[in-house]
């Protein structure tokens, strides 16, 4: 790769390019597949010789008949080359179908894992343009077609290439015009295929990445249907999913025409080959130039070979396609790493918990700027609120400290530790984060909670439950702490999440505390019961709060007050409202406890 072409250093070390890409999983495989190449070098051997062996019986029952001897006696040896040939290939295609049995699953499973590892490094950014559908879609697509591209190669070409080789060398013995003629047009034929299908790929490209398009469009509608069941937008989904399907269609009616037009030059060429190739022979024949049994040698040969040469286009259609899948999904995965830690970087190490931006600067890529020279500190054990309009940087400040981005400028310091020194995860195990919609994974209740710390007991569990004041409802459910809650959640209502992922941060126990907006979306009652298990959880900590409701920060010991990417203002809640400025104006025109979308003049 080249030098600016940074991965994480713990993330495997795939290749951009399909073909090495394929090749580093293949590698690692080696033993069991030159295994299987010799298994399936042997069945092809066995397989195009049967026509040999039958020339031999033929022979031997000529013969006989010439002497008056037993046919079965004559023919005794042919019978046992043509028995032990068949013996041959049920052994040798068994023998390579066991090590593809044990070689087959766990390739598959190896690349999936390497590329769900690959893609966990990825950045924020990186998932928020990416539809959650596609990038799994492309995971099995990309696994599958690499295992179907090897077999391809080992059950397809290579096979034929033992078959060609075999059959020429018996039919140079027989006849060499006739092995002349017909390995001249498997060497056109083959290199005409395999040029004539490359350039499948490009089309097989295309058309994988438009099912990946629809199978994102179909998770999206599926994970809002309840979205298009209140707008009663049932056939506004399916007609928006149609010009999605009819994309996919235009696309796979260019990439199959293609196809149906190489086999029809495939087939056509063969046929004339196969009718030509028994015209010959049977001229030679008949000029006594081979007798019955070479006729029906050379014949069965010619017709063995044209007919794999047949089903090689089919194959190399199939390899190009799946080369193409394989194409699309590394040209999405395999991207450089935006956020990777430094070469050496120790573990963040928090002992009290102060969180400083130092003059940092900050814009997003598109070119919107967030933050210009900010500096501001978050004392050891404050609780802090962050207030203002929607875009003013509260969202992004609490991102960057998750280094979810990276200021372009400027230092961001947890105990005077340069976050960007220290490994990501150690930064995210110091930071309990709960979001205004909880991500909760469709898992057991147990499960949800225990993923704040893998090692807790079951009984720590509950207690942390207790604490974030869920154990009562989690025990009302069918399965009590068994109970699934559905993907993200879906079966638990906004404040039994909120309360899951009390209990979750309970757990985890980290020195630093976010809250984004976790009680915005709830109604007074369930705030009120989910406040006391935030009280518990505040406790000894720093604590940074995002609010849009500013009676739920108004008790914190500190506001700041941000505006366009500037604190315009910093103190407690009764300070600012001494001062009369930006806060006590929010203050006052808040309705229902909320702030406005735009200040009043």
């Amino acid at each position: 790769m080249d030098q600016t072409f940074t991965i994480a250093d713990d993330a495997p070390p795939l290749s951009r390019s399909p073909w090495r890409f394929v090749l580093h999983f293949y590698l690692k495989a080696r033993i069991a597949l030159i295994a299987i190449f010799l298994f399936e070098a042997g069945q092809a051997a066995c397989t195009i010789l049967l026509p040999y062996a039958v020339k031999e019986i033929i022979d031997s029952v000529g013969l006989a008949n010439d002497t008056g001897a037993s046919v079965f006696t004559t023919a005794q040896s042919a019978l046992i080359l043509f028995a032990l040939l068949n013996l041959g290939i049920v052994l040798f295609s068994r023998a390579s179908g066991a090590v593809l049995v044990m070689t087959g699953p766990r390739l598959r499973a190896d690349i999936r894992k390497s590329l769900f590892s690959y893609l966990q490094h990825h950045s924020h950014r990186y998932f928020i343009s990416h539809f959650a559908g596609s990038l799994a879609n492309r995971i099995a697509e990309v696994s599958m077609s690499s295992m179907h591209a090897l077999w391809a190669i080992t059950f397809d070409f290579y096979p034929l290439i033992i078959k060609s080789t075999v059959a020429l060398i018996v039919l140079f013995t027989t006849s060499p015009q006739l092995a002349t003629v017909l390995a001249v047009w498997l060497t056109i034929y083959v290199y005409a295929s395999y040029v004539l299908a490359k350039r499948c790929r490009v089309y097989a490209k295309d058309f994988a990445e438009a099912r990946s398009l629809v199978t994102g469009k179909i998770v999206d509608s599926v994970t809002n249907v309840m979205n298009a069941k209140m707008f009663a937008r049932r056939r506004f989904e399916e007609d928006y999913l149609t010009d999605y399907l009819n994309h996919e269609v235009n696309h796979a009616l260019r990439t199959f025409w293609y196809m149906e037009k190489l086999r029809w030059f495939q087939f056509s060429a063969a046929m004339v080959l196969m009718i030509a190739m028994v015209g010959y022979a049977l001229k030679i024949w008949s000029d006594g130039g081979m007798n019955v049994g070479d006729f029906s040698m050379v014949a069965g040969l010619a017709i063995m070979l044209i007919e794999a040469a047949r089903g090689l286009s089919r194959s190399f259609l199939e390899f190009f396609e799946y080369i193409g899948n394989i194409s699309d999904g590394v040209s999405t995965f395999i991207q450089p790493h935006e956020i990777i830690d430094k070469p050496g970087a120790g573990a963040l190490q928090v002992t009290r918990g102060e969180i400083a931006f130092r003059d940092v600067s900050f814009s997003y890529k598109e070119g919107l700027q967030v933050f210009d020279h900010l500096t501001v500190t978050i004392e050891p054990g404050q609780q802090v609120g962050l207030v203002g309009f929607s875009g003013s940087g509260k969202s992004t400040f609490v991102n960057l400290i998750l280094r979810l981005f990276e200021p372009q400028a400027g230092v961001i310091a947890i105990d005077n530790q340069d976050i960007l020194a220290v490994t990501q995860d150690s930064l995210r195990e110091s930071v309990s984060m709960i979001p205004q919609d909880p991500m909760l994974f469709h898992r057991s209740l147990m499960e949800n909670i225990r993923y704040g710390r893998l090692d807790a007991s079951d009984d720590e569990v509950i207690e942390a439950a207790k604490k974030a004041h869920a154990h009562d409802f989690i025990l009302q459910t069918e399965q009590g702490y068994g109970s699934l809650v559905g993907e993200r959640g879906v079966k638990l209502s906004g404040g039994q999440r909120q309360r899951i992922a009390i209990a979750r941060a309970i757990l985890k126990n980290a020195p630093i505390l976010i809250l984004d907006e976790a009680t915005s979306a709830l109604d007074s009652v369930t705030e009120k019961q989910i406040q006391q298990g935030l009280e518990f959880l505040m406790q000894g900590k720093t604590v940074v709060v995002v609010a849009h409701r500013l009676s739920t920060i108004s008790h914190m010991d500190r506001i700041l007050v941000f505006d366009e990417g500037h604190i315009i203002e910093d103190g407690s809640h009764p300070e600012l409202l001494r001062h009369g400025g930006h806060y006590a104006r929010l203050w006052n025109m808040q309705a229902g406890g909320f702030l406005p979308e735009t200040i009043e003049a």
